[in-house]
């Protein structure tokens, strides 16, 4: 029999979205899709030479279960010189990806029944993490005249004897909103009156437009020992496929992910790592140039998006997502559980265009578009939700 816990268990809705568009291109029938999260560029050139060297110089054996030794003094760097926050050596664990530090994160920290404020609409995978360890999801109502950012008043409404945690994006995903300084201090105090921890999921910071970004942890030395912040290498770095992400926390909270991780999965590989080392030390002309495109696409998207009737869309300062407001198309649409599946169900069958239902995040009135994809890709996709709404 399989795990009780499986039970609990949603479906992935972007996997889903993936096997059906795999399977139309399987018959032949061409899709665009606007739902990978995924870099549109390759790992940058000097960060593929630290892997070539890592490997000619045979740098492939077990390391140290928290990183490499280089490579966190290259994070550390980072961490002091663009978040203005500071950490010792121990204070780092590399891990498989952003994902993989949120989990050893929560297993870390969480006991059964232990509940972690969420605000909508959330990435997808954060409720899901948390059941696996046997802790509660709690859902926060955020409001869209504010981007959806939560505010501190929302979560002391939702505090109760059993909160331990408080899942914070920044930027978003989906919406692309940035928190100010100021909102960000609001919710430290909270937190800290409360004895809650933030996971400061960061993995977008590079990927910002117009807003200064602030890490949580650089608020204060009080808000850095609550705050286990978790960064990586796949978005800014378009390092996906290499899965290699990272933590910075207090010592006692570091020391627990580190013995966590030992007995899972012992290390990430060294390769990647020695990618990561060289994106950090030689690759910030590469990501200046990456978001500066991402910006023209975000802006072309706008562009096209702002011409449509009946759509409305939170104005993504950062990440590279949009999510877009179908509400008003509601009473043209049939549905049954979730409107915003079958709307993009229907879009998939009739224009052929790949999103993601605004459920998968909590909020059914939405769907969510990449544009970290081709312009040409943005444009027919774009179109073909215009004509599909048209259609209605």
């Amino acid at each position: 029999m399989l795990s009780k816990k499986l039970n609990i268990i949603t479906p992935s809705f972007t996997i889903g979205i993936s096997s059906k568009v795999n399977e139309l291109k399987s018959r032949g029938i061409e899709v665009v899709n606007l739902s990978i999260g995924e870099p549109d560029f390759n790992v940058p050139s000097k960060a593929k030479d630290e892997i070539i060297k890592a490997v000619n110089n045979n740098k492939t054996k077990y390391d140290m279960v928290s990183g490499i030794e280089e490579l966190k003094k290259a994070i550390v760097e980072k961490l002091k010189s663009e978040n203005n926050t500071y950490y010792d050596l121990d204070e780092i664990v590399v891990s498989n990806g952003a994902k993989h530090s949120i989990t050893n994160a929560l297993i870390a920290l969480l006991d059964p029944q232990d509940e972690v404020l969420i605000p909508k609409p959330y990435w997808v995978s954060y409720p899901e993490m948390i059941k696996l360890v046997g802790a509660i999801p709690i859902f926060l109502d955020t409001n869209k005249n504010n981007n959806f950012k939560i505010t501190a008043d929302q979560i002391q409404k939702n505090i109760t004897s059993k909160t331990k945690m408080i899942f914070i994006t920044n930027p978003s995903n989906p919406t692309g909103a940035i928190y100010s300084e100021q909102e960000l201090k609001e919710i430290v105090d909270v937190c800290l009156k409360n004895n809650i921890y933030i996971l400061a999921d960061e993995i977008y910071e590079k990927i910002c437009y117009e807003n200064t970004f602030t890490s949580i942890a650089s608020l204060s030395s009080e808000a850095k020992n609550i705050t286990i912040t978790v960064n990586g290498f796949s978005k800014s770095f378009a390092m996906t496929g290499l899965r290699l992400g990272y933590s910075a926390s207090n010592k006692i909270i570091s020391k627990a992910i580190s013995t966590v991780q030992g007995h899972l999965v012992s290390h990430p590989s060294t390769i990647s790592q020695w990618a990561g080392y060289g994106a950090l030390k030689y690759c910030k002309e590469d990501i200046k140039n990456m978001v500066e495109i991402y910006k023209e696409k975000r802006d072309l998207a706008i562009s096209m998006l702002s011409e449509i009737r009946d759509l409305d869309f939170i104005y993504p300062q950062g990440a590279f997502y949009m999510f877009i407001d179908i509400s008003k198309l509601k009473y043209k649409i049939k549905h049954k559980d979730s409107f915003s599946i079958d709307f993009c169900n229907k879009l998939l069958e009739n224009n052929k265009v790949a999103v993601v239902p605004g459920i998968a995040f909590g909020i059914d009135d939405f769907i969510r578009i990449s544009y970290a994809c081709s312009n040409e890709n943005i444009i027919t996709g774009i179109k073909g939700i215009r004509d599909f709404v048209e259609s209605l």
